[in-house]
């Protein structure tokens, strides 16, 4: 495998700024780009694959086997010419201790051969800049950084001296990007706004790349990557298996948290994937196996939502005879109530009953481990999955049903019942990854 991963020291450094800018302006050049990003984020993926022209996909140390990883990269690289990957928070975050499976960037590079584009945000430092590439280049000796881009640069003597300190380690500078608000992509409490919701998406990524161009040598970039190739598996590993032959999936503004990997999977089964918009007042097409309603933005569409009566009323209607699975947000709205950050409580499908509420806020965020209680969309009882939660809601009440499995986090807490299971209906708030067992 060809290519390298985009990383840095710390949330906020300017990660998804650079890559984006590399993969349009490497797609501009003619190249075939394949993007990839590390961990459990479901909406870089969807900027990647618009800047780079191809689907994009997650790679996940912690919550894949390294048989996964090594499977949908080789699967994700086939017939590109570089594979470029995002990192997640700092080079070398990630939870646990097994060797390889920290869920850390620096476990993807590592296993896949990956050289390492470090970009350092030098705000308020110049010559300790050094100081921090010296300690990324030395931490972990599994490791080859190719090359650093400084961020946030703001004159040409900073540059400079930045510059001079950091070359002064063995490692090459290949760009300095300035301080420039005007390429930042907007964002709301979950991150970046999605990127069907961008405005402008096209010429915003245009942008990127133009400025990544002018600041940046990505000839050099790409030659210094030229000896980097490294054979991986080609044999795939299974995932998720298809909750059915025909889905059933919620797809728009409202419900947008798929995994990329679940869907190409899906199909590569022989799976047909049957969207419907919510948000349209639009019902699940009742010839289909299976209802999948996904995470997203519900809080922000409760009103719509609450007053889609086709899309309430065909819901019901599939759940009294076919299987309903709700991930996160799209739990929320199986659920009896939800209430909007202004107060106002809105009426969901009421097939579970569960209440959230997003006027009482609190971060749940983590990987998650869980063993099914009974068989449903997500696999057989007993199953094991790994997973990850990222929401703001508060539980209200859980209600009278059935937990959905036994979940566990990742740093060693006792598992306890989670989700929701009612006849066919089930949900969860954490968004099932791979299958485990």
């Amino acid at each position: 495998m060809k290519g390298f991963l985009v990383a840095s020291v710390r949330s906020g450094a300017g990660k998804t700024t650079l890559s984006l800018g590399l993969m349009a302006a490497l797609a501009r050049r003619g190249l075939k780009v394949a993007p990839a990003k590390c961990g459990p984020d479901y909406i870089d993926p969807a900027f990647h694959a618009a800047a780079a022209r191809r689907p994009g996909v997650n790679l996940d140390s912690w919550a894949m086997t390294p048989a996964q990883v090594a499977g949908l990269a080789a699967h994700q690289a086939e017939g590109a010419d570089l594979l470029v990957a995002e990192g997640l928070m700092g080079l070398f975050d990630g939870v646990g201790h097994e060797p390889g499976r920290t869920g850390s960037s620096a476990d993807i590079a590592a296993a896949l051969g990956l050289k390492v584009l470090l970009v350092l945000d030098v705000t308020g430092q110049s010559t300790s800049a050094a100081a921090v590439a010296l300690g990324a280049k030395l931490l972990d000796p599994r490791l080859t950084i190719v090359g650093i881009v400084l961020n946030r640069v703001g004159s040409e003597r900073h540059r400079r001296l930045c510059t001079e300190a950091v070359e002064a380690l063995g490692l090459p500078v290949l760009g300095a990007l300035p301080r420039e608000t005007a390429v930042e992509l907007p964002e709301r409490h979950l991150g970046l706004v999605q990127a069907e919701e961008t405005d402008d998406l096209r010429r915003r990524l245009d942008a990127l790349g133009d400025f990544v161009e002018r600041h940046v040598e990505i000839g050099r970039l790409i030659e210094l990557c030229g000896d980097a190739e490294t054979p991986i598996a080609t044999a795939s590993a299974p995932l998720l298996s298809p909750p059915g032959q025909r889905i059933a999936l919620a797809r728009d503004a409202a419900f947008s948290f798929v995994y990329p990997h679940h869907l190409a999977a899906w199909r590569a089964a022989g799976a047909e994937i049957l969207p419907f918009s919510p948000l349209a007042d639009e019902g699940p097409d009742p010839t289909a196996d299976v209802c999948w309603l996904p995470g997203g933005y519900p809080e922000l569409h409760a009103g719509a939502i609450a007053a889609a009566d086709g899309f309430l009323g065909g819901l019901r209607a599939f759940a009294s005879a076919k299987p309903v699975h709700g991930e996160c947000g799209g739990y929320m709205v199986l659920g009896a109530g939800l209430v909007d950050a202004s107060g106002i409580r809105h009426a969901m499908a009421s097939l579970l009953g569960l209440e959230t509420s997003y006027e009482k806020r609190r971060l749940h965020l983590g990987y998650r481990r869980a063993r099914l209680f009974s068989s449903g969309p997500l696999g057989p009882e007993g199953a094991v999955l790994s997973g990850h939660e990222f929401h703001y809601a508060t539980i209200l009440t859980i209600g009278s049903d059935d937990p959905l499995a036994d979940v566990s986090d990742a740093h060693g807490g006792a598992p306890g019942p989670d989700g929701s299971r009612r006849g066919t209906v089930s949900g969860s708030f954490f968004h099932a990854i791979a299958r485990m067992d």
